[in-house]
């Protein structure tokens, strides 16, 4: 080969190889950033009593942009607080932060200017301000609060024991409020102990599906402006699904003066055509949902003293939007919702003398 020859391939080898390296730094520079945990913890149901550290290394982020982590149990929850959503990264491209417990965990890479929602009815993904989600499952076997077991109308009920969010706001719970008497009838309580008002819930054991769902309620008509009473279905797992939700609730939600103190939802509420409000009078009621594919009928009736079927106090039919069966469980709540105006007073007592379900 002529020396002219060789120099011209050693340049156009040269050249060659510096356009792999150009495009193998481009590559680098312009791959998607990455996050990995380095410590993760426990799969458990959350709650306020219990707090860990979730740690890990992001890879590739840019000035600017922090961690925001959620925990999921029943929706996904920011964490640590509403009022510290966001984790810095540090200069070795770590980050750590607490947070309560959840089944699973997700963190996100964010830019500036990204407000993370205090709650996510569905995995958090890619989008917008958030450049990465890496989610993982919660270490060892799934652990659930506390609950004391309760027999009601032939069934196996769970009766809660932690805070929930129910109403918008935080409310605490005293298994104590719930209890059946000689009767087999089911008393629900909001009472105040130290300051603090204390709420009741108990939850089936078990799905039951479509069918028909009968309760049969005393007087409700003292209920203050903050109290709520509520049957309902919830699927703790499927918030894709809106929880399976599906509302009987009785309350005036704070405000004294609205002359409906009853409604008829599903989820979620905030569609047109998914809330139906009526006035339920004092006197025992019988609330009777009926739930098939595609539509749930909910009715409420007059109880007599023998309780047997009144009057039709309110009927309403939902065919859009209603959910399938899954995992949903019957609830019985009360509970209070925040009000400035008609803040509760006395707190009260629901009681409820039968339960019953036909396929």
């Amino acid at each position: 080969m002529k020396p002219r020859s060789r120099v011209t391939v050693i340049k156009l080898q040269v050249l060659l190889l510096m356009l792999v390296l150009s495009s193998c730094r481009s590559q680098r520079s312009n791959s998607a950033p990455t996050i990995e945990f380095t410590n993760v913890p426990p799969a458990a149901q959350g709650g306020d009593e219990r707090v860990d550290t979730i740690a890990g290394r992001v890879r590739g982020s840019h000035p600017g942009e922090q961690i925001a982590i959620y925990a999921h149990s029943g929706p996904w929850w920011v964490q640590p607080d509403p009022d510290h959503p966001l984790v810095s990264i540090q200069s070795d491209s770590t980050w750590s932060t607490p947070t309560h417990l959840g089944f699973d965990y997700a963190a996100l890479l964010v830019e500036p200017g990204y407000h993370p929602p205090i709650t996510l009815d569905v995995t958090p993904t890619l989008g917008g301000l958030v450049t990465s989600v890496a989610i993982i499952r919660g270490s060892g076997s799934p652990t659930f609060s506390p609950t004391r077991a309760l027999k009601f109308s032939g069934y196996d009920w769970a009766v809660r024991m932690v805070p929930s969010n129910r109403g918008g706001s935080e409310n605490l719970y005293d298994p104590d409020n719930a209890w059946t008497d000689a009767s087999g009838a089911l008393h629900l309580r909001i009472n105040r102990r130290s300051g603090l008002w204390y709420c009741a819930q108990i939850a089936l054991t078990r799905s039951l599906g479509y069918g028909t769902y009968i309760l049969r309620v005393r007087d409700v008509s003292h209920l203050e402006p903050a109290e709520v009473f509520s049957m309902y279905t919830f699927d703790e797992w499927h918030g894709d699904e809106y929880y399976r939700e599906m509302d009987v609730e009785m309350s005036r939600w704070g405000d004294a003066a609205d002359q409906n103190n009853a409604q008829y939802g599903i989820q979620p509420f905030y569609v047109p055509g998914n809330v139906d409000r009526f006035k339920a009078p004092a006197g025992p009621l019988t609330f009777t949902i009926l739930w098939k594919s595609g539509s749930v009928t909910f009715t409420t009736t007059r109880s007599s003293h023998d309780g047997t079927a009144g009057s039709v106090v309110a009927e309403h039919e939902f065919t859009s939007g209603v959910p399938l069966p899954g995992q949903e469980k019957v609830k019985l709540q009360v509970y209070l919702v925040p009000s400035d105006k008609y803040p509760l007073q006395e707190g009260g007592e629901v009681v409820i003398d039968r339960f019953e379900y036909f396929p």
